[in-house]
């Protein structure tokens, strides 16, 4: 794997297991963040960043785009995976190299070799925006973990049981924190309290998340 776009070394991290199948890789994506920033602005400029609405008829606060083979989407229908924007008809933006490159050595590092990413999920929160308790399970392949990066303002995450009704871990993540699940935890319920009020040197008023995912 080519490592130039992490100026040829391995980016300094500390790992938290926060239980087995899950862990916090703290700082590893800080190195990188300018780049990755660059190629949300491009992948957002080919498909704009959008409210989408639940199947219940709720609109999300944060707003999404995808990139990759695949892009997530969800609407009155229900939920699930595209090949190609709804709003424009067009193949989803291609996965930039260097989100496909964090994701693999991400997976790796937190003990999850072989990972092949072929949807990502670009979230941009403003203050205010929340992420309820959900369980990724619209993918097709089940074996491979779940990689999320987290860009800009600090908020809290909430890593669940496999039942919405088990009570939450809360781990505080930070500009360039990383979480890798996968295996027992996979289908885990998760979500992210409310983005509250900030600036940040390189996303201004906002926090991005990736969620990279082998969808297909």
């Amino acid at each position: 794997m080519t490592l130039d776009l992490f100026d040829n070394a391995q980016p300094e991290y500390s790992q938290e297991v926060l239980e087995e199948g899950a862990i916090l890789l703290r700082g590893f994506a800080r190195a990188s963040a300018q780049t990755l920033v660059a190629a949300i602005e491009s992948v957002s400029g080919q498909a704009a960043f959008r409210y989408m609405e639940t199947p219940g008829g709720h609109t999300m606060s944060a707003a999404m785009t995808c990139c990759g083979e695949l892009g997530w989407v969800t609407d009155r229908r229900g939920y699930r995976y595209t090949q190609n924007d709804p709003e424009t008809g067009a193949p989803w933006p291609e996965m930039p190299r260097v989100f496909r490159e964090l994701a693999v050595m991400a997976a790796e590092a937190a003990g999850f070799p072989g990972f092949a990413p072929d949807a990502c999920l670009i979230n941009r929160y403003r203050p205010g925006a929340k992420m309820g308790l959900h369980q990724d399970r619209d993918e097709r392949d089940f074996s491979q973990p779940i990689v999320s990066v987290s860009l800009g303002l600090p908020l809290v995450f909430q890593f669940g049981g496999p039942r919405r009704s088990d009570r939450p871990l809360r781990v505080p993540l930070s500009h360039g924190d990383v979480i890798v699940w996968g295996g027992p935890v996979r289908r885990h319920y998760h979500g992210v309290l409310t983005l509250r009020r900030g600036a940040h040197p390189l996303t201004g008023d906002c926090r991005y998340n990736l969620t990279f995912r082998k969808a297909g």
